[in-house]
């Protein structure tokens, strides 16, 4: 897009340095091998990083299927390329070795199509794009292999009736294979998005920072500055598991779904850097699961006196969770939001054998001790949690 539609200096000098005279994008296709690709390798990384589910990219804005679309001939995985089903192979691995919910994603349109041109063309007053394209895979890939997750994107600045997406959600819910437990997102056309759908997703890198009334997600990425990967890539590119922690814990004190994007590279790898940021999440996730799984928002979302400390809810157990991103140097804790309870309310840090003590100030609000830990003792890094029991 880049390249060939907006033609930015530095994409087409690129292209010329690095690749022949006449390279056309089709000539990636062969390139594309996907030699070290080990699904089972990847399904264990995403069960490592705590992960409850996962959606690939089965195909994006370029069209190019990861499975052997009928309705992409010579321009998909089986096809060119790997020349093997991608979308088969990890959803097989994801389903035997992990508990993950298996998602797809899939690009309604497609940039340099040409029915979806000529419709365009026709302000969409046709339809040969999205009746002899797009809507046959996206039956094809609910029926082949039934992902719980259906993530659709690129509405091409059509309407949802152009793509007939409810014509499509209603036989989802109704009749298909994982009508029972599929969810769905709120790309299906121009309006639909932060408006309809199972989560809302509202822009790429959401982080409203606030509560919102329906369930959402922050889809957002490792690598600063890109979806895909990048050999070219600088450290400083990358969020260190610090941020990703801050983004998770915000993310879910809010209401919301975190989804972490990684790019594989053109060899099939979760490149080391990647695989490190999903496992250092897992670290730390074994350790503070309670304060992000199965949670709902509290009535407060963070602390107005302490900065950095986001709270959860855990109705099974009637618990408030506090997770606090800066170990304070003074070694006590001080809490705006709480009530507590003289001889009732408990204070247990996560990983962390004994109860905590604590003073009540006032009407509202708490000070914690702290326990005197060496780092080697702390229970995890990047961030705590404490919980606490019988709050009013």
């Amino acid at each position: 897009w880049y390249w060939q539609k907006e033609k930015r200096e530095p994409y087409v000098k690129f292209m010329e340095a690095n690749y022949p005279p006449g390279f056309s994008y089709e000539d990636f296709g062969p390139l594309f091998t996907a030699e070290f690709f080990d699904p089972n390798q990847w399904a264990d990384i995403l069960k490592a990083s705590g992960a409850k589910y996962v959606v690939l990219t089965s195909k994006h804005h370029e069209g190019f299927t990861l499975w052997g679309s009928k309705y992409s001939w010579n321009w998909n995985a089986v096809d060119v390329g790997p020349k093997r089903d991608l979308v088969a192979e990890l959803a097989a691995s994801v389903r035997n070795r992990t508990d993950l919910r298996f998602g797809l994603y899939h690009s309604l349109f497609e940039w340099f199509n040409p029915l979806f041109l000529e419709d365009a063309t026709n302000v969409f007053k046709t339809r040969k794009f999205p009746t002899s394209k797009s809507l046959p895979e996206l039956y094809e890939i609910v029926t082949n292999y039934q992902p719980e997750i259906i993530w659709s994107d690129g509405n091409g600045n059509a309407p949802d009736t152009y793509w007939n997406s409810t014509g499509f959600l209603a036989w989802l819910y109704n009749d298909s294979p994982v009508r029972d437990t599929v969810v769905t997102n709120d790309r299906w056309g121009v309006g639909s998005i932060c408006t309809h759908g199972g989560f809302y997703t509202c822009s790429d890198r959401y982080n409203p920072g606030h509560l919102l009334p329906h369930k959402w997600e922050n889809c957002m990425t490792i690598d600063k500055r890109s979806w895909g990967y990048r050999r070219d890539a600088q450290l400083d590119d990358y969020l260190a598991i610090e941020d990703l922690v801050k983004q998770l814990v915000e993310t879910v004190s809010c209401g919301g779904n975190l989804l972490m994007n990684i790019g594989p590279t053109h060899d099939g790898r979760i490149a080391v850097i990647f695989e490190e940021r999903l496992r250092q999440m897992g670290a730390w996730l074994k350790v503070n699961g309670e304060a992000i799984y199965g949670t709902k928002p509290w009535r407060a979302q963070n602390d107005t006196v302490t900065p950095e400390v986001w709270y959860t809810f855990s109705p099974k157990e009637g618990k408030v969770n506090a997770v606090f991103l800066n170990w304070p140097v003074s070694g006590t804790l001080e809490l705006s939001e709480p009530r507590a309870k003289l001889g009732e309310t408990q204070v247990k840090l996560l990983g962390y054998k004994e109860l905590l003590k604590w003073v009540a100030l006032g009407e509202k609000g708490m000070v914690i001790a702290l326990p005197r830990l060496t780092p080697k003792q702390l229970p995890c890094q990047w961030g705590w949690t404490l919980q606490l029991t019988d709050i009013n």
